[in-house]
């Protein structure tokens, strides 16, 4: 990957880091405690949903973006040093292993931290994740072997970043909070159980006989309760007047990574019924493809099959904001 202050001769590395200096004069250096602060959520968030260790993704930012100081994070946004290879976006050119190098360019640095984790499902590095999760050393080693950096001490410094700031307790933590929703789940449905509380039955009309995306029903109770899609994400139904801010209240979760994973906008107004994810959607669907109906968005087609928007967008060439017409067929996966 990138490395520009590990591999090349301690000549160019002072001039660089010159250079780089000079570029930033004026301007305020993020310290490495404050860029763990901004990041570590996300890096939990990432863990729980591709299973790679928090304690890596950041580590590997703080080494690749100079704790995302570096010209490539702060210009590009690009907070890995991950070069283009098969990339179709926007791409920057820097002397790196050999001169002009082309990088990938993101749009904000949450992006670089998605394209991260979706970088490291790559068949390449398939054996990380026969590794125990908690095994940071481990990761550390075999992405060194993989291939991911030139650096011969590549290991060496993702280990010793992860030791000297304790960032091995975030690996906990994240383990710790899928527990709490499991544990919080079985409660919910516990009570439902037990409850004999009039239920309201909700059904939703299917697209096709053998479209089984969504159930043909779901029920709501004055109680808040949380299913598993087909996509195996965990949701929630909208009830009158709730809000993403009062649903992330009652289920103990950060509001704006609701908002994130639903692709909500602040102050929207929730409809009953509509179904809310609590966790990540995914890359891709269990179905192939699916035809347009009238008056669907790619917002909508988005949360019904549990699929990514921007991968949604991204996999069939559609630009945000344009308009969808029925009986576009789409890709889903």
């Amino acid at each position: 990957m990138n490395n520009f202050f590990l591999k090349k001769p301690a000549v160019f590395v002072v001039i660089g880091v010159l250079f780089i200096s000079f570029q930033s004069f004026g301007s305020e250096r993020i310290t490495r405690s404050d860029y763990i602060q901004k990041w570590k959520d996300v890096a939990i968030q990432n863990m729980q949903e591709f299973n790679i260790p928090a304690s890596i993704t950041l580590a590997q930012a703080i080494l690749e973006s100079g704790d995302g100081n570096s010209d490539l994070a702060k210009a590009s946004n690009n907070h890995f040093g991950i070069k283009c290879h098969d990339w179709r976006g926007e791409r920057v050119y820097y002397d790196d292993d050999e001169k002009g190098e082309c990088f990938r360019k993101y749009k904000n640095a949450s992006e670089s931290f998605d394209d991260h984790s979706q970088f490291l499902k790559r068949k390449r590095y398939a054996s990380l994740f026969e590794l125990d999760i908690k095994n940071y050393q481990g990761w550390a080693k075999g992405l060194k072997k993989c291939g991911y950096a030139t650096n011969p001490a590549y290991a060496k410094l993702l280990i010793g970043i992860i030791e000297k700031n304790d960032l091995h307790k975030y690996d906990k933590e994240s383990s710790e909070r899928q527990v709490e929703i499991i544990e919080k789940n079985d409660l919910h449905k516990h009570e439902k159980e037990s409850s004999e509380v009039q239920v309201e039955e909700i059904k939703a009309k299917p697209h096709s006989k053998n479209d089984k995306t969504i159930p043909s029903s779901i029920f709501l109770s004055t109680s808040r309760k949380v299913d598993v899609s087909e996509n195996r994400i965990k949701f929630t139904l909208a009830k009158a007047g709730d809000t993403a801010e009062k649903i992330a209240t009652e289920l103990d979760l950060p509001v704006w990574t609701l908002r994130k994973y639903n692709d909500l906008p602040k102050n929207t107004t929730l409809i009953e019924g509509e179904l809310i994810y609590l966790q990540p959607k995914r890359s891709r669907s269990n179905q192939a493809e699916y035809i347009v109906q009238a008056e669907e968005s790619m917002r909508s087609i988005s949360q019904r099959f549990g699929i990514k928007l921007k991968r949604l967008y991204k996999k069939n060439g559609v630009t945000v904001g344009s308009e969808l017409k029925p009986g576009t067929k789409l890709i889903l996966r």
